[in-house]
């Protein structure tokens, strides 16, 4: 079977069934594991070049709608007529089932639901702890920092808060992504701040201008030098890896 993964995300979630043999092409972003580096790129996940994909004549193209924008690549599957499969998780939960309808995409289905039980004993294995810790930190999740942009209660990452025996600031809000500015954050004053810029790597965000923002310097993140920059491959993308991001922001923590 010939497959073309055009979101990291899926490609990680065949990683998690162990099939990225099956991988003929992904798209510019995808970065795990490290031996997709080697395969054919079909361009960034906002807008996938189709005749690279086409060209590579897949039984199946991996989609996503887990960031706006990416419908138009849908409109290009269907123009080209090949065949695929949309996944658009929120959840943990929703990965789950992820795994196990790519599991069956693939011709694996007890592979498929194995996997996704794996993944679910893992994450009750992780909420007993979390559960456990009273003194639950707040935390800020910035996705993007000017218009900001932070993930509300309809997101895995109100879930990860949760399993490492915290809380999301911004679960009050009831969508998956939240836009909101710096004086709301402040009026939060979250305990801790998780620069996870989406498409940005660590070494290009600055801290010291967060600590700069008008009125943070009362903010009891910024007065304890919690500010911390985190892979957003950990924490940004629906896939099995969030649980390794989970552990160690429970050591953060």
């Amino acid at each position: 079977m010939r497959i073309v993964s055009i979101c990291p995300s899926n490609t990680e979630i065949l990683d998690y069934l162990g099939r990225v043999d099956l991988l003929v092409g992904v798209d510019d972003f995808s970065d795990w594991p490290h031996a997709v580096s080697e395969l054919p790129k079909v361009g960034p996940d906002l807008s996938i070049d189709m005749d690279k994909v086409a060209a590579l004549e897949p039984d199946l193209v991996l989609a996503s709608l887990s960031v706006p924008g990416m419908e138009k690549n849908v409109e290009g599957l269907e123009e080209y007529q090949l065949p695929y499969l949309i996944l658009n998780p929120n959840s943990l939960h929703d990965i789950a089932e992820d795994i196990e309808t790519v599991g069956y995409a693939i011709g694996e289905s007890q592979l498929g639901m194995k996997k996704k039980a794996a993944f679910l004993d893992e994450i009750d294995l992780l909420r007993h702890k979390g559960e456990a810790d009273a003194d639950r930190p707040k935390l800020y999740w910035e996705w993007w920092p000017k218009p900001v942009f932070t993930p509300g209660a309809v997101n895995w990452l109100t879930e990860i808060s949760e399993l490492a025996g915290a809380q999301n600031i911004y679960a009050t809000e009831q969508v998956a992504s939240f836009q909101t500015d710096w004086e709301d954050v402040k009026t939060r004053n979250p305990d801790h701040i998780c620069m996870v810029w989406v498409g940005i790597k660590e070494e290009k965000m600055r801290p010291e201008l967060v600590m700069q923002r008008p009125g943070w310097d009362m903010m009891s993140a910024v007065q304890n030098r919690n500010i911390h920059v985190l892979e957003e491959s950990l924490y940004c993308r629906p896939s099995p890896r969030l649980l390794e991001g989970l552990r160690k922001l429970v050591k953060i923590l």
